[in-house]
């Protein structure tokens, strides 16, 4: 079992919510605008990043309280508690304690792993690359606890250098060798973190059927050389051409995740929205069968299952009991649940209140 209890205070329209009895399935029901994608953002908070709205946390904030709020998970009956929180006096920095000592955002990967699936991601494979990187790293990081450093040290010298390459100013270029060895280093496992998973999707899902969920064929589409002595080599010979465009042209920020429907052969941006939501399940199903380990994991479903036949349904919560992770769903009514009732903690929300079944 991943979580026990669930404590909000002041988050979004919760003012003082708490969510005991966890099970395998746990559903949150209630209209439009109750608070039930509020909880999932809650729990998408007990991992590195902005959570799944990628909110700022002064938003997050309840607007009747003093500017702060508290997120408390408890796993184990207790045994290991996560939360986060902001002060008033800071509303817009987010704080971490494990287990009530604070501690580093990037930590809180090492205790669970989330992954998580909203009605906004729908349209991801036609939106920006941007977008699916982060859907990448997010992927990635469930998996490897370590990303979530990686990553900001990545960023931190990716920024540090654009900001020098457009200075009116020439670069120092010993300044420039020590970021671009870091960004070399970071980088490099990276692009290797992010094939590998890629490369292990795409093993899982050639072995599952074309039905009820549209097959995906993946690929990583990067031009950064996986090398980190040729990344380094890249980004010292690229200096000019980076600084006349003020800022870096080759590294993973740079990266992009290609989906196609297998069945056409189709990129997954011309096919309809149906199939690219079909895909997105299919991949975070075979996500999940490649995630098991020690670290309890969440899935974080936001209004699934109203849009899918019986069929694709019972296919789905087959798969969900399967995976071994801990699943939250959120839907309008109870009847898409019905298949499940049995094995489900059902919440009942209502104007930022959570009523157990």
């Amino acid at each position: 079992m991943a979580l026990t209890r669930l404590t909000l205070r002041d988050f979004r329209n919760h003012a003082a919510t708490r969510l005991d009895g966890m099970a395998r399935f746990n559903v949150l029901v209630g209209e439009n605008g109750a608070g039930k994608t509020n909880v999932l953002e809650a729990l998408s908070l007990l991992a590195p990043g902005r959570g799944l709205r990628r909110a700022q946390p002064a938003e997050m904030a309840a607007r009747h309280g003093d500017g702060s709020f508290a997120v408390a998970a408890e796993m184990e009956e207790g045994e290991l508690v996560l939360g986060t929180h902001t002060q008033p006096a800071a509303p817009g920095r987010r704080l971490v304690k494990v287990n009530g000592a604070q501690a580093p955002a990037a930590r809180l990967a090492e205790w669970l792993s989330l992954t998580w699936l909203t009605p906004a991601m729908d349209r991801l494979f036609a939106e920006s690359a941007g977008n699916r990187r982060r859907f990448l790293d997010r992927l990635v990081l469930a998996r490897l606890p370590g990303h979530a450093q990686t990553s900001a040290r990545y960023e931190n010298g990716l920024r540090e250098r654009n900001r020098l390459l457009a200075d009116d100013r020439e670069p120092d270029p010993a300044w420039l060798d020590a970021l671009e060895t870091q960004l070399a280093q970071t980088g490099a496992a990276i692009v290797a973190a992010r094939a590998d998973l890629v490369a292990d999707l795409g093993a899982v899902l050639e072995t599952v059927p074309e039905q009820p969920f549209a097959r995906p064929s993946l690929a990583y589409a990067s031009e950064t050389p996986a090398d980190e002595e040729a990344l380094r080599s890249a980004l010292r010979q690229g200096r000019r051409r980076d600084r006349a465009a003020g800022r870096t042209l080759i590294g993973p920020h740079r990266d992009d995740l290609a989906v196609r429907l297998a069945t056409k052969d189709a990129p997954a941006a011309d096919c309809s929205t149906g199939e690219q939501k079909a895909m997105l399940i299919a991949i975070v199903l075979a996500h999940a069968e490649l995630t098991a380990g020690p670290r309890p994991r969440l899935l974080l479903l936001d209004e699934i299952a109203a849009h899918l036949d019986p069929l694709r349904r019972a296919a789905l919560y087959e798969r969900l009991a399967a995976s071994g992770a801990q699943v939250w769903m959120t839907g309008t009514e109870a009847a898409p649940f019905a298949e499940i009732a049995g094995e489900a903690a059902m919440w009942h929300v209502h104007d930022g209140a959570a009523v157990r079944d």
